[in-house]
């Protein structure tokens, strides 16, 4: 048993090799899902296989912990229901399906999320959280919100897909009001434990690994013929573009957000972050871009192709889905969407259970009310479908930074809102409101 073990790591070592080796986009996006997995879960890998530090044993661990022994299963957990369900399910042979998620770093992520917003969370034994995104991804990874805040930038500028910033709105909100942890479960997230002992990713962590397969400048470098001028205007595109990423990583929780409130303001930091290293790529990118000629910006234009082509040939489109969401497809998409997912969170929002667990009086029902119109509102300002990617990355730099203001004054409009609903609330009311979230997640 131990020799077969060994076999299958041996294996897996050589999928790593494979990867690394590779020059595409992503072969480098699983080599860094496999090095965040490792960074996330390291002593779990040495307690398990015994394979002690280091960091070939560790990557050998964190492959294998994806998409190796345990057949895809978290990985299948973390997608099912989502946009990659069949891409993830379609193979029942381990080394085809292996071979599969090679071409679809999205489900690795999806996968990482997952393992780091689930193992703090009733623990770790549920195989999902009902905060999930629609992608098999979470926004909220413990006290941890957007985990993956600079690789989406990087996805949504460079490669023209800004699918999973979209799927950030209402929902994050409403997990931000009604916590899924409890407050022990949170505190796991933060309190120091033991080398051996640690099976629950620290926040910082999770923060660290917000970027796994960097920006992208060798791949640009080589499909763009720059010259000495192109290649300094890279180089600052790089730096400026990790400084924005040191900016996102300085928002990352040091205590835990207690409260509804602070989990919100949390969500405020973390955008305002987000925003701030908009404005620190925007002239690096105006720089380099401006010094590109028709030719060249076609061949950087023709990376987000690739890539959507990789994307499209690894997974089977699902007809429906791909209709309430492309607005090619159907011009109604948003409204469609909106209907379907508006009558799924009316039915969720516990107003009813708040106002007579709590005993609210008329004047905390009606601000309660106001609280919940508030939220549901935000809905129609965020909605969840990704709208076509404009032509140029300065462009689509200005969507993202739009969109992330839009959702940070929804932020702001929910938190007001909640404040005026507590003001009132005896130290007693306000405890059995934080109770609420971990209540319906049991």
């Amino acid at each position: 048993m131990r020799r077969d073990a060994r076999l299958a790591l041996e294996e897996d070592r050589d999928v790593v090799g494979s990867v690394v080796r590779s020059k595409s986009r992503m072969g480098l996006a699983l080599a860094g899902a496999a090095l965040a997995l490792a960074v996330l879960l390291p002593d779990r890998a040495e307690a398990q296989f015994g394979l002690g530090g280091g960091p070939l044993g560790v990557a050998r661990f964190a492959v294998g912990h994806v998409i190796g022994l345990s057949r895809l299963r978290h990985a299948r957990m973390a997608v099912r229901g989502g946009r990659y369900r069949s891409a993830a399910l379609r193979s029942q042979d381990p080394r085809g399906a292996q071979r599969e998620q090679l071409s679809n770093p999205y489900i690795l992520r999806a996968a990482l999320s997952a393992q780091a917003a689930l193992s703090g969370w009733r623990g770790g034994r549920r195989p999902q959280g009902w905060w999930r995104h629609p992608d098999g991804s979470y926004g909220w990874a413990g006290p941890v919100f957007w985990p993956f805040a600079h690789d989406d930038l990087t996805n949504a500028v460079i490669f023209a897909d800004a699918t999973s910033i979209s799927l950030y709105g209402y929902g994050d909100i409403y997990a931000a009001i009604f916590a899924p942890y409890a407050a022990t479960e949170l505190a796991a997230y933060t309190a120091p434990q033991g080398r051996r002992a640690r099976k629950i990713p620290s926040a910082q962590n999770i923060c660290d690994v917000s970027d796994p397969a960097g920006f992208p400048a060798d791949r640009i470098a080589a499909a763009v013929q720059l010259s000495e001028l192109h290649r300094t205007a890279l180089d600052d595109l790089s730096a400026a573009w990790l400084s924005a990423r040191d900016s996102i990583r300085s928002a990352c929780p040091t205590q835990v957000p207690a409260t509804a409130t602070e989990r919100l303001g949390l969500m405020r930091e973390r955008l305002e972050a987000m925003i701030k290293a908009t404005d620190t790529i925007a002239p690096q990118l105006a720089k380099f871009v401006d010094l590109l000629d028709d030719g060249q910006k076609a061949k950087l234009d023709a990376l987000a192709n690739e890539r959507r082509a990789a994307l499209a040939a690894g997974q089977r489109k699902d007809a429906r889905a791909e209709a309430a969401c492309d607005p090619d497809n159907d011009p109604r998409y948003d409204v469609k969407a909106q209907r379907q997912y508006e009558q799924l969170v009316q039915q969720q929002w516990p107003a009813a259970d708040i106002a007579s667990t709590l005993k609210l009086d008329d004047i905390a029902r009606a601000r309660l009310d106001v609280l919940q119109d508030t939220t549901l509102r935000t809905m129609e300002t965020l909605s969840a479908c990704p709208t076509k990617a404009a032509a140029t990355p300065q462009a689509r730099l200005a969507a993202v930074k739009a969109r992330l203001e839009t959702m940070l004054q929804a932020v702001k409009g929910v938190g007001d809102a909640l404040d005026d609903f507590e003001a009132d609330l005896s130290d007693e009311q306000k405890a059995g409101f934080e109770a609420m979230g971990p209540k319906r997640g049991a």
